[in-house]
């Protein structure tokens, strides 16, 4: 019976200790956040301590800034367009790898996947040198073209991960009912994959909503969100900046949620 009594002690003790260090974790990345959405309430010209007040004018003022609204608009075409152009080239490539014997095919998925492993700062003076010799005019392109680069290396890895090889016997079906291989790929293999590609989307939407240096220096007139952020912090720091930055937290949580409804729950019920 002691030593039951001991063994309940540690479990609850073991549990104390868990909720303690999840609490901890959760605060640690989460108060940062939290002190920055607080703020953007703040009645007074500093985002600073003390509060003052409690107000939503900085809200106001940001709606009503052109150049953020241009901004926040540029950023989520840029995201959108290169997360899918992004999908789309990761889906190919995975493909191709996964259903046919391509030479020398590890070296070819190594260099694939080898701008993860290379600085955004390094990538992006790669580009910019690129462009600049071709003669190319720095633009939203530009950035969208950076982005590709750095998010289609993700979508393939996660794509890639998911092409097993219970799909070739449905799709191997698919062929002997006359699908041509064009029909096999966007009508069969596509939808079996679709909760792996919309993840491939969704994250990098998420990393090029973001993404600050790429950004910064293949864009010239029309900016991105983080770097018209960045050109108000040169100014000093401004309450506009962080209701701005609580809108960005704001729209980043319905880009979650979405993954979760469209993606985790769909695959929860295909099993």
């Amino acid at each position: 019976m002691a030593e039951d009594g001991e063994d309940l002690t540690m479990r609850h003790l073991n549990t104390a200790l868990a909720i303690l260090y999840a609490g901890g974790l959760y605060i640690f990345i989460f108060l940062p956040v939290a002190v920055l959405v607080l703020f953007s309430f703040q009645d007074g010209t500093l985002p600073v301590p003390p509060l003052h007040g409690m107000t939503w004018k900085w809200y106001g003022e940001i709606f009503a800034d052109k150049k953020l609204m241009a901004a926040l608009f540029n950023s989520l075409v840029v995201a959108m367009v290169s997360s899918a152009i992004s999908c789309l080239l990761g889906f190919l490539a995975a493909y191709a790898f996964a259903r046919y014997k391509l030479p020398a095919s590890g070296l070819q998925r190594a260099l694939i996947v080898a701008p993860m492993t290379v600085s955004t700062l390094i990538i992006g003076l790669g580009l910019l040198s690129m462009l600049s010799r071709l003669n190319v005019s720095l633009s939203l392109w530009t950035v969208g073209i950076g982005h590709v680069v750095i998010n289609l290396p993700l979508c393939f890895a996660i794509i890639y991960a998911s092409m097993g090889g219970h799909q070739v016997n449905i799709e191997r079906a698919a062929r002997d009912l006359g699908a041509k291989d064009w029909q096999v790929m966007a009508l069969v293999t596509a939808p079996m994959l679709m909760p792996s590609i919309l993840a491939a989307f969704f994250l990098s939407v998420t990393f090029s909503w973001d993404e600050f240096i790429i950004a910064f220096l293949l864009s010239r007139f029309d900016v991105t969100l983080p770097v018209e952020i960045w050109s108000m912090l040169r100014s000093g720091l401004d309450p506009k900046t962080n209701a701005i930055g609580s809108v960005v937290f704001l729209l980043s949580v319905a880009f979650i949620i979405l993954l979760e409804l469209a993606v985790f729950r769909k695959s929860g019920k295909s099993q």
